[in-house]
């Protein structure tokens, strides 16, 4: 699955129990798209890939911080209010949103053809356009943002 080492709790640091709840719900929720990242199934693939696992853990991580979930401090930024506008019909947004993000940041590594040193470059602008979407006026479910048409189940 893309660990880091043969102790997959060693990668959870960043992104905690909460990552593994995210990437147990995209595997049964949305069982074609996760499988098809994680066998990298899709276009032409770089020789150095992104590990999956870890990917996830990441994502998980970035999307709690872009979020402001994590801080005492809370600010009402745009995606902020987005996302709370997403927990209104959708007590699954969070995960919902790892799950799209996981999507968004293949496609991105795909069109770019991104190799494993571009990783983080390539999380921090799948976040930015996942922020953008957050922002959108009039959007209740994660499912009626603009990428979401990526995912399969």
């Amino acid at each position: 699955m893309g660990w880091q080492n043969s102790d997959p709790a060693t990668d959870f640091r960043s992104g905690g129990f909460m990552s593994l709840e995210n990437l147990i719900y995209f595997a049964r929720n949305y069982p074609d798209s996760f499988h098809r990242l994680l066998h990298k199934a899709d276009g032409e693939r770089a020789e150095w890939e992104y590990p999956f696992a870890v990917a996830g853990v990441n994502i998980s991580y970035m999307l709690a911080q872009m979020l402001d979930l994590q801080s005492e401090n809370r600010r009402s930024s745009k995606a902020r209010v987005g996302f709370a506008q997403l927990l209104e019909d959708d007590e699954m947004a969070f995960d919902n949103l790892f799950c799209l993000a996981f999507q968004m940041l293949d496609a991105q590594w795909l069109a770019r053809r991104a190799s494993y040193m571009e990783f983080n470059e390539v999380l921090k602008s799948t976040l930015g356009q996942l922020e953008q979407e957050l922002t959108i006026g009039g959007v209740s479910r994660v499912q009626n943002l603009p990428s979401f048409r990526m995912l399969r189940r």
